[in-house]
């Protein structure tokens, strides 16, 4: 027997649902369906369609043993009895809640012990209460946090200990604080911050140890910049700052090992 076999009506306990024993039967207009829309059924998506053509008594099983039960309920039951599940035992449940919840009450679960809650309480929380996340040890929950965070508080997010964290910094942050992300430990993040800084302080960055970050000095810095460039240790970066220049000038400011003025491969 598969776990959640669709051609079969079995309930979270693994016995077989009857129709003929129902209590919610007896439920005023209430609408069901067998193998399609049962609040009996595992199968988490007949569940929740039970709960989509009856949410009216949806908040009537917001207790129910079955987690999947109380988490598709979650999704349909009136706002002022979610409250009440923040601390349920099951995450799915939390997850379920923390999508509705007011922004007064989402503060209170900035601190969930699973992941996956916090990662969606950050994408909801409002403005002004993301800083309360940035310090979350999780780098991905802090990614959420920093794709929304104010631009004016980036910068106490730029030196993060996730090299993701701090891309995403360095491509909302602020010009003037950027410049102080040319010194990051990782090449990718100088790239992202190399982007969007002022072409006069390119120059600054002549003797990075990655290449790519020398070959956009070569290809926008400082004419003297590209001048220095030329003798690159890269040869992508000596022919960028050659073409820059220009060949007969580069030609004339240094001699390449190359025999009749080619350029060396």
């Amino acid at each position: 027997m598969r776990m959640n076999d669709p051609d079969e009506a079995i309930d979270w306990q693994g016995c077989a649902i009857s129709c003929d024993v129902c209590a919610e039967r007896a439920i005023p207009d209430l609408k069901c369906e067998p193998l399609h829309a049962c609040v009996h059924d595992r199968y988490a998506k007949r569940v929740d369609r039970f709960f989509r053509w009856n949410p009216q008594i949806a908040k009537d099983y917001l207790q129910h043993g079955y987690f999947e039960v109380r988490a598709c309920a979650v999704r349909y039951a009136d706002i002022f009895h979610l409250p009440a599940l923040m601390n349920d035992p099951d995450e799915t449940v939390r997850w379920a809640v923390a999508q509705r919840l007011p922004q007064r009450y989402l503060l209170r679960m900035i601190h969930d012990p699973h992941r996956e809650v916090r990662i969606r309480v950050a994408t909801r929380l409002g403005d002004r209460n993301l800083s309360a996340m940035m310090h979350d040890a999780d780098y991905y929950v802090r990614l959420e946090v920093v794709r929304r965070l104010p631009k004016g508080l980036l910068p106490l997010m730029m030196h993060d200990a996730d090299v993701e964290v701090r891309r995403v910094v360095a491509k909302r942050i602020g010009v003037d604080a950027l410049v102080k992300m040319l010194q990051d430990d990782d090449p990718g993040v100088r790239l992202d911050a190399i982007e969007r800084v002022p072409v006069s302080v390119l120059s600054m960055l002549v003797g990075d140890a990655d290449w790519r970050i020398r070959y956009e000095v070569a290809a926008r810095g400082s004419r003297e910049a590209a001048i220095r460039l030329l003798a690159d240790a890269d040869y992508e970066v000596r022919r960028c700052a050659a073409e820059r220049l220009g060949k007969d000038e580069a030609l004339s400011r240094q001699r390449w090992p190359g025999e009749g003025g080619i350029w060396p491969e």
